[in-house]
């Protein structure tokens, strides 16, 4: 396993800036110098010893089945199907960050340069539509890592899964933070007309400063703004959340998001609280440590005033919001931003309109 040390510097164009030990690892290896520079001192500047930059590797994998059912009561939808794990736009506060756990990788760096992708997702997209008790409802395309990451470019998976659900008009949502989604604007102009599909962008500031700090390969905060533009000119519903909310690193930009958002053809608007569960804690705490260092005590304070004294409480109803004074007060803000700014809801998506997909046949079709 990979030196367990804590980091002392990050790492350029990266969100983690070390591997935080998964918490089912039995072994964790600890690195020590003997004399002879065997361990590389992160703490050392100039040409002698360059910050590493880690390169991202991606496995290509072929995956049992692609639908997963959610039953989480807080979430807004029941199914999903996620084209890739792990997700290199590195956003350091990512609450899928401790699901690598489970691949035996870390929740810090693996995460956003050990990538997985699931290069048989649409033929088994298609078994599982193809199924005679398959009862079709709107599809969340890419939550738990973003289907339109970066090696989507490469891979083009999100965009073949989109034909498919195009073809048998089932209806599909996203949320995402790239602006890779205007390629796709044909499909979703084209899906829009039958109200199968929305999108929702995912904006935590509008400081590309910040922003190149806290979700350094994600799109800008103006491209996401553009892309915006862009679907909602085609037709395509459009909605902004302002996700994670941060104590004294991003709170004070939750209005000027709403406006801006409101400006680009968002019709609808939500917020979610930073939330740190298993791992991500940790990744987080390293973080503001070597970006924040004169404030990172006060936000984790205000996080724990939010979460009931702990850094997370994952009960339902309270871990998108948090709860105490400081949460009421960012509850109140969006209230009055939304009803200003007039925002209302996207249309909901049709289900009624589902062809299943033929299956595959060894003869030709005769028509």
């Amino acid at each position: 396993m990979e030196d367990a040390r804590k980091a002392t510097q990050p790492i350029k164009g990266r969100g983690a800036a070390s591997r935080v030990t998964g918490r089912f690892e039995k072994t964790v290896r600890q690195g020590e110098d003997d004399g002879w520079g065997s361990v590389y001192d992160t703490s050392l500047d100039g040409d002698d010893a360059p910050p590493p930059h880690p390169d991202t590797h991606v496995t290509e994998e072929r995956a049992r089945s692609v639908l997963t059912r959610n039953q989480s009561p807080d979430v807004g939808f029941n199914l999903s199907l996620n084209p890739y794990r792990g997700c290199e736009h590195g956003c350091v506060y990512c609450f899928a960050r401790p699901s690598h756990a489970y691949l035996d990788l870390s929740p810090g760096l693996d995460f956003e340069t050990r990538l997985f992708a699931k290069t048989n997702a649409v033929e088994r997209l298609r078994e599982e539509l193809a199924k005679p008790g398959y009862v079709p409802e709107t599809m969340a395309l890419g939550i738990n890592t973003d289907a339109y990451q970066p090696i989507e470019r490469r891979y083009r998976i999100t965009r073949e899964i989109l034909e498919v659900l195009a073809e048998t008009k089932h209806p599909v949502s996203f949320v995402t933070k790239g602006g890779l989604i205007e390629r796709d604007v044909d499909l979703l102009a084209r899906m829009a007309q039958d109200r199968l599909v929305s999108v929702h962008f995912s904006i935590t500031t509008l400081d590309n400063r910040l922003a190149s700090r806290m979700e350094p390969r994600a799109t800008a905060p103006h491209g996401k703004l553009r892309a915006m533009r862009t679907l909602a000119d085609a037709g395509v519903p459009v909605g902004v959340m302002v996700a994670p909310v941060i104590p004294m690193i991003t709170d004070h930009e939750l209005e000027h998001i709403l406006e801006a958002a409101k400006d680009h053809g968002a019709r609808s608007a939500g917020y979610t609280l930073l939330r740190l569960p298993h791992e991500l804690k940790d990744v987080w705490r390293e973080w503001l440590e070597l970006h924040y260092p004169d404030r990172a005590k006060h936000v984790m304070s205000l996080i724990q005033q939010m979460r009931g004294g702990k850094d997370y409480d994952s009960r339902f109803g309270t871990r998108m919001r948090g709860e105490g004074p400081f949460a009421q007060l960012l509850q109140q803000r969006f209230k009055k931003a939304h009803a200003r700014l007039g925002f209302g809801h996207l249309p909901p998506l049709d289900a009624s309109r589902f062809i299943a997909p033929r299956k595959p046949s060894p003869q030709a079709e005769l028509f």
